[in-house]
């Protein structure tokens, strides 16, 4: 796989993320105070945004290792979530937290450098078969 190939489907990865924390601020948005219809509204946002998500999620699976997608789709949406909900909803957001989307960062760029290997690991010498 090319670079160019790896980061674009790291970028789809991260767009992933990026609708999963839609779909959560939406989620949030429906509250009962709301007319039934803008509940609604949040609903199919939503489930559009989920959906997303799968599509998004799947293709970015064609050129990254699952582990490589799922940590990426995982920590966008974890942060994008975490910065939503301290921008939009000013929740009360910790300097834990931070630290936390900090190591997230740290280790996602350790993941981003890992090459994954296609053949399988061989058995070392002293290892006994039955």
């Amino acid at each position: 796989m090319t670079g160019r190939n790896k980061s674009g489907a790291m970028g789809v990865a991260i767009a992933a993320g990026t609708t999963a924390a839609m779909a959560a601020v939406l989620a949030k948005f429906a509250s009962p105070q709301m007319r039934w219809e803008g509940r609604v509204g949040c609903y199919v946002g939503v489930v559009a945004c989920n959906v997303a998500m799968w599509t998004l999620y799947v293709r970015s699976l064609a050129s990254l290792s699952s582990l490589q997608a799922t940590v990426l789709n995982f920590a966008a949406n974890f942060l994008l979530s975490g910065f939503a909900g301290f921008l939009i909803f000013e929740e009360a957001t910790h300097f834990q937290w931070f630290l936390g989307a900090a190591l997230i960062v740290m280790g996602i760029m350790v993941l981003s450098k890992a090459e994954v290997s296609s053949e399988p690991a061989t058995a070392s010498p002293n290892s006994k078969q039955d």
